[in-house]
């Protein structure tokens, strides 16, 4: 396995956690924020350092340089790959820019430390392949929110149930498949329990209420930053999707299907701002699960490409909602706002956050749905069809929650609600990356499809030791449509 150029993982590890040390017991939340910033910043800028550096060698997977930790955790404790690559600078974008457009009024409330933290650990399982140190790392997040609920006086009894349920079955699944060893077939009982835990985590229906729980009673950047990366799709990906057999990915896509639907509809009938964005992302992610689980080179890489485009725009979205709650307290969708006079940029940036993620034409969402939908259809008919209807639904809930929030009335007040600068960078950064991504898709459905190739390869390959695996990737690919069909060449 080549190396890269320069220690680019471990930094990133390790940048926000020295920030966590300077930033603890800092008294002046002015200065805390400025060191959050600092560091959630250098640590984005090692991600971005580490996907460059990576994409010179051009290889599937790379050590980082002088990888110390592998000498004691094994060879796959600290990797980069085509799956994680773009994730890294994705996970560090969005803890910046959580950070970046805080409001004054929150800085003493909000958790600078317990965020770093959470970076320093997300960073980790991102750029960990080895089970046993991705469940451990996907136990060390649960932390965080945790501990500010009990810190908000707030319960947490919803979110400790299912998160030590989710652990639980993880746990237990994965050392039965350890007690099993390496074999083509492993039993029901360990592969039904990982899938719970996977549907737990990522969820999915009836078990979410652990989800609208956590954005009713946490501050609204914990909870999208504990949401938004997709931890439960990386532990789909990591630790089910190489040894599960056809009939268990079938049962998560079918799983995560319905939830899609149901959180559309959902999403639809809010009256208050949190519930529609938590339901929406529901239906969204779900989606990405769907693509996953079908495990077909052209839905494959529609889901992989739907994980980065959603968590992109509905980042944003997210970050709009909680600037404008910052302004009026807690958003009710019961009546009509009129807020758009009085902060037009974010009306618009919320209009264009909520049409991406749906895959509106010309955003970075828009090939990922297409591909997805293809690969849907590919598997059967109405599969597509019920990607297409949830889609729609979400359009229909984004638009309904766009004209509630901003239009309907006017809005009189006497103090300025208009975008403060951090806003207005947040809003200019994501715009670029959203339409650069649609206008010029090529290089990361390209990237998506090498990883999915590759990752199928390896799936096949576990289930099948003794065949030759690009024997087998041609055999699996040779029938379907590559993503260049859609993008032209």
């Amino acid at each position: 396995m080549l190396e890269l150029h320069l220690p680019w993982l471990e930094l990133c590890i390790v940048t926000p956690l020295v920030g966590a040390l300077l930033v603890w017991r800092k008294r002046d939340p002015e200065v805390a924020w400025k060191r959050a910033l600092t560091f959630t910043g250098i640590t984005l800028l090692f991600a971005f350092c580490a996907w460059e550096d990576f994409g010179t060698l051009h290889t599937f997977d790379a050590h980082d340089h002088w990888d110390a930790v592998s000498q004691w955790l094994g060879d796959d404790a600290i990797v980069i790959d085509e799956l994680s690559a773009p994730l890294l600078p994705l996970a560090a974008l969005l803890f910046f820019l959580i950070t970046l457009a805080t409001p004054r009024t929150k800085i003493r409330r909000f958790p600078f430390v317990s965020t770093l933290v959470s970076l320093s650990m997300l960073m980790a399982m991102l750029t960990c392949r080895q089970p046993w140190g991705v469940i451990g790392l996907l136990a060390a997040q649960t932390l965080p929110p945790f501990l500010e609920l009990r810190a908000r006086s707030r319960s947490t009894r919803a979110f400790t149930l299912h998160m030590l349920l989710f652990l639980g079955l993880l746990s237990a699944g994965w050392a039965m498949i350890d007690a099993e060893g390496p074999k083509s077939e492993h039993s029901y009982l360990a592969i039904g329990m990982l899938m719970a835990a996977v549907l737990i985590r990522s969820g999915v229906a009836p078990l979410h209420c652990w989800m609208t729980d956590l954005f009713e009673n946490a501050t609204f950047g914990t909870a999208l930053l504990f949401v938004t990366p997709m931890a439960g799709a990386y532990a789909a990906v990591r630790l089910v999707l190489p040894i599960a057999p056809d009939w268990a990915l079938h049962g998560i896509a079918l799983f995560s299907l319905f939830t899609a639907v149901y959180a559309a509809g959902m999403s639809l009938i809010q009256r208050e701002a949190r519930r529609f964005f938590c339901y929406l992302f529901l239906s969204n992610s779900s989606l990405v699960l769907v693509g996953l689980e079908v495990a077909t080179p052209v839905s494959l890489t529609g889901g992989l490409c739907v994980w980065l485009s959603v968590g992109m725009s509905l980042a944003g979205l997210g970050l709009t909602m909680r600037a404008v709650e910052a302004r009026t307290g807690r958003i009710s969708l019961a009546d009509y706002q009129g807020l758009y006079e009085h902060m037009p940029s974010l009306a618009a940036f919320f209009l264009l956050t909520g049409l991406a993620s749906i895959g509106f034409p010309g955003t970075v969402g828009f090939v990922g749905v297409e591909l997805l939908v293809d690969g849907a259809i590919g598997i059967s008919p109405y599969v597509g069809m019920l990607v297409v209807f949830a889609a729609a639904l979400n359009g229909i809930a984004i638009l309904h929650a766009y004209f509630r929030l901003f239009t309907g009335t006017q809005h009189t007040t006497l103090i300025s609600l208009e975008a403060r600068w951090p806003e207005k960078v947040v809003v200019l950064l994501l715009t670029a990356l959203i339409l650069g991504g649609g206008l010029h898709p090529q290089p990361g459905v390209t990237s998506r499809y090498h990883a999915a190739t590759e990752i199928i390869s390896r799936r096949e390959e576990s289930s099948n030791p003794s065949r030759n695996d690009h024997a087998l990737i041609s055999e699996s690919t040779e029938h379907l449509t590559s993503p260049s069909h859609f993008l032209g060449k």
